[in-house]
């Protein structure tokens, strides 16, 4: 499901009523039986093992090797078994087999185009004026689709199911309830119109929140600020109702952006930072990269900085799904280190798991699970509770945290309220409250480079052909320009086999079982700089 920091697989079927029976429902030994029409209120409450999985520390990144639950990645799987969606085989003009050449947007649908040809060209439909408001698509000099606005338009249509009746059906007999979801053929017309590396840049959508944590003096102020900006950030990629799930990564895919933050400059220099993560920004600016690093288990790390306030983030994650009869649960696995140089402060994080519901009527996302965030230098911590949505009651979104100092027992800070809305700041030793209703915030645009600048792997260029597909409802392209790549990953898989090559990363380094680390993080360059002088 579309816009959150989770993504979950989905559909958006159309309310009404359902000719699915529940013998078409089928369920694996031990599970209750799901009845049709009802939702399960327990159906998503978090795994055991996620409460009792232990993170260990470990200095200067998130390096501890997670516990992973039963239902996750087997390194010993194919090559070729983890894609995002194919098209519906209900779909007219599908195939199941994979083309390995990518049809261009104004050629003819029978003709395949190689992948290296000239991008696509509006057709008449594309240059029309918009009527409902929308972001229109304008053509560049040469003709050539504006492929940079398509990713600045954040508007998606509702997904009609009129003609794809049989898709739900036909994903339902694939399924099972508790069956992992990474095999399962979804079809593309579900999917958002971007990457899931970029929407993990989504973290800092509040920016100026981010830098602040480097302003404050006392320890007990930095840790409430990481608590403030890490709960304002879920709300951010929300930019519509629609149900979606973005791509899924190609291996080696990178996504790189930057945020102009206001006052991030202070009294220091604004020179280029040459050796970043984004070479062509300067200090004042906030920068981010995202890489795939693992197809099995699917692993992203992501790592952002501010040169000027000497703070930086680095993460990694991957995501498991799981089928629940009605609802869709997605694991999120892995940690984020908040790293504090100038107080040599690393707060760590942890993320909370996605749960699409109501999948056959009309689907919302929610967050759940336990989420904790602590420093292990000063002994401050935070524990958060993403509460889902009971089985009676209309309350949905709501959270619930407690913040304890060094050896505490008894929190100084609580948190309540809805992780969508607003959130109430509560100090036990005195009467004070805070009230921030993150709809109120501002959100700062993340800047990306031109398409025509990126490159080969970047991963607007890489998607291009699918998102115009999609942008202009035009799904069979699409499908054909996202199986063009997977049979490109799929080639280069082989290959490296065949030559007994194992991939190798470009910006982060694996440390332990499933961590990485980014290669030239901020304090590592600082201290490299301090030693040559």
């Amino acid at each position: 499901f579309q816009n959150t920091a989770h993504p979950v697989n989905g559909i958006y079927p159309r309310p009404g009523p359902s000719n699915i029976t529940s013998q078409e429902i089928s369920s694996v030994p031990g599970e209750a039986a799901v009845q049709q029409g009802i939702e399960l209120g327990s159906e998503c409450v978090e795994n055991s093992r996620r409460h009792s999985r232990s993170i260990e520390y470990v200095p200067a990144g998130p390096t501890a090797s997670l516990a992973v639950p039963d239902m996750s990645y087997s390194s010993s799987e194919g090559e070729d078994d983890f894609f995002d969606a194919n098209d519906s085989p209900f779909t007219p003009g599908s195939q199941i087999p994979t083309p390995t050449s990518l049809r261009s947007f104004d050629s003819d649908a029978a003709t395949p185009v190689p992948v290296t040809t000239k991008p696509t060209t509006l057709n008449n439909s594309a240059r029309q004026p918009s009527q409902t408001g929308r972001t229109e698509i304008r053509k560049l000099d040469e003709g050539e689709l504006d492929y940079d606005a398509l990713y600045e338009d954040h508007d998606e249509d509702d997904i009609e199911l009129e003609s794809h009746g049989s898709v739900i059906r036909h994903l339902l007999s694939q399924v099972k309830i508790g069956m992992d979801l990474t095999k399962v053929v979804l079809p593309t017309f579900i999917l958002e119109r971007r990457s899931l590396l970029e929407m993990y840049a989504d973290y800092f959508a509040h920016p100026d929140m981010f830098i602040k944590i480097a302003d404050l003096k006392e320890p007990r102020d930095r840790m409430i600020q990481v608590v403030k900006w890490y709960l304002s950030s879920y709300h951010a990629g929300r930019k519509s109702t629609v149900a979606k799930k973005p791509y899924n990564p190609i291996l080696g895919e990178i996504f790189r952006c930057h945020w102009d933050v206001p006052n991030g400059n202070g009294d220091s220099k604004d020179d280029a930072v040459d050796d970043g993560p984004v070479p062509w920004c300067r200090r004042s600016q906030l920068t981010f990269v995202a890489e795939q690093v693992s197809h099995h288990p699917p692993i992203s790390a992501f790592y952002a900085e501010h040169y000027n306030k000497r703070i930086s983030f680095n993460a990694h994650i991957y995501t498991k799904s799981k089928f629940l009869g009605l609802s869709v649960c997605v694991y999120n696995i892995g940690q984020g280190v908040v790293n504090v140089i100038d107080y040599d402060e690393e707060y760590i994080v942890t993320f909370p798991n996605g749960y699409g519901r109501s999948i056959l009527t009309v689907p919302w996302i929610e967050l759940g699970g336990t989420v904790t965030i602590n420093c292990p230098k000063t002994g401050y911590n935070c524990t958060v509770e993403f509460i889902t949505k009971p089985f009676y009651g209309n309350k949905k979104n709501k959270i619930s945290a407690e913040v304890f100092g060094p050896d505490e027992k008894k929190p100084f800070l609580t948190i309540s309220g809805e992780w969508n809305g607003v959130m109430e700041y509560k100090w036990t030793e005195r009467e004070m409250e805070e009230h921030i209703d993150v709809n109120n915030l501002s959100v700062i645009k993340k800047q990306v480079r031109p398409i025509r600048e990126q490159d080969e792997n970047e991963s607007r260029r890489l998607w291009k052909e699918v998102t115009a597909g999609l942008r202009f409802n035009e799904i069979d392209k699409a499908t054909n320009a996202k199986q063009a790549l997977e049979q490109k990953q799929r080639d280069e898989a082989k290959d490296r086999k065949d030559r007994g090559q194992e991939w190798n990363t470009r910006l982060f380094t694996k440390l332990g079982e499933d961590s990485y680390v980014y290669k030239k993080p901020l304090w590592q360059r600082l201290h490299s700089q301090t030693s040559n002088t």
